[in-house]
């Protein structure tokens, strides 16, 4: 099943050739540098540099996967979640060409499209991993919008066990790292400069510490706590009050980290513990992922419980791609009738969709 795929949820214009769970094309325009002044996503500008760049993305990928558009047999596109008029620069394009060749046009959730990123396979990879894993497992996806722990009973079938209740992982990095002055997209810098910092060297209140059931993922409170400790280097009623150096940066940068990942670690656990099921996988998808130090512990967790981390084959599927909406999409309906989705008027986007 050949999937043509397009993602434009938020920064940067995705668009991908498929086969089944393998991934033959898979082309990224990122606009990161145009944001960075910013210190993050602008979205009219993002819908501009969308529209201005899809076309030219499109031709490009079909070009690298040795096929052409009239031999494909579906489109996918990214409904949600993301930014709405970014969203919809990639759902309109989808709806033209879909229209144009007669093709299905399935609509494809981001966040379910990071979860299911380690079934896919390189161009003539022979790892057939959704063969090996026996349901269910479990599900997380870490990203600058998303922070969810699903239970997994089969593709399509999902329970989810916490969820934020306000910042994302991949946001609350983000502005720590803006907070610090390391600039944008911040979570990549903040974790380089944590490796050379001391994550011991301030404490941070852990979130949601006295919560009995760990059913939810807080770091609005972790954030505040780091806003004073950092003011707290320049208040001159402080011992601290001083300018930061370079290396209190790679501190307060580890301190935060670690606290931050610290939380993962103790609602992923408490879930395992009290799931009352066989779990043999743990998928891992999302922007986050792409961090060592958090594959680095949840890899230590996993091997307590005998579970295995899956995580993709590549750190370019962590971060946005239309790759894994092809993949998804297949995974979704590879043997289904896709008679419905020639239902193009009832496609729309859902900026705040979510598992």
């Amino acid at each position: 099943m050949i999937i043509l795929a397009i993602d434009t949820s938020c920064d940067e214009t995705a668009v991908a050739v498929t086969s089944n769970t393998e991934i033959i094309s898979n082309c990224v325009w990122s606009q990161a540098s145009l944001h960075a002044s910013f210190g993050g996503v602008m979205p009219s500008l993002a819908q501009r540099q969308h529209e201005a760049r899809i076309d030219w993305v499109i031709n490009k990928a079909i070009k690298q996967s040795g096929t052409n558009i009239e031999n494909i047999d579906a489109i996918a596109v990214t409904i949600g979640n993301g930014l709405g008029i970014a969203l919809g620069v990639g759902i309109i394009k989808a709806k033209e060409l879909a229209i144009k060749y007669k093709k299905p046009l399935i609509p494809v959730s981001h966040v379910e499209a990071h979860l299911l990123s380690p079934f896919c396979i390189p161009n003539s990879g022979n790892n057939k991993i959704e063969k090996s894993i026996v349901f269910p497992t479990l599900g997380l996806v870490l990203s600058g919008g998303t922070t969810v722990l699903a239970l997994v009973r089969n593709i399509g079938e999902y329970e989810i066990l916490a969820e934020t209740s306000d910042d994302a992982l991949g946001e609350a990095l983000d502005k720590g790292a803006r907070l610090l002055g390391l600039g944008y997209p911040g979570g990549a810098i903040l974790e380089k400069f944590a490796r050379d910092g001391d994550p011991k060297k301030y404490k941070l209140p852990l979130p949601l510490q006295n919560d009995k059931v760990k059913n939810r993922f807080s770091y609005s409170g972790l954030k505040t706590a780091f806003v004073r400790l950092f003011g707290s280097f320049k208040d001159p009623e402080r011992l601290l009050s001083k300018d930061p150096t370079k290396q209190d940066i790679a501190d307060l940068a580890a301190s935060f980290q670690s606290t931050a990942f610290d939380h993962i670690e103790k609602v992923l656990e408490y879930q395992i513990k009290h799931s009352g099921l066989s779990i043999n996988h743990l998928l891992f998808g999302g922007g986050v992922a792409n961090n060592v130090e958090i594959k680095k512990r949840l890899r230590k967790l996993c091997k307590k419980y005998n579970i295995k981390l899956l995580v993709p084959y590549t750190k370019k599927l962590n971060g946005d791609n239309a790759g894994m909406i092809g993949v998804c999409a297949y995974l979704k309906n590879g043997n289904k009738d896709l008679s419905k989705y020639f239902d193009y008027d009832s496609i729309d986007r859902n900026p705040r969709l979510k598992l």
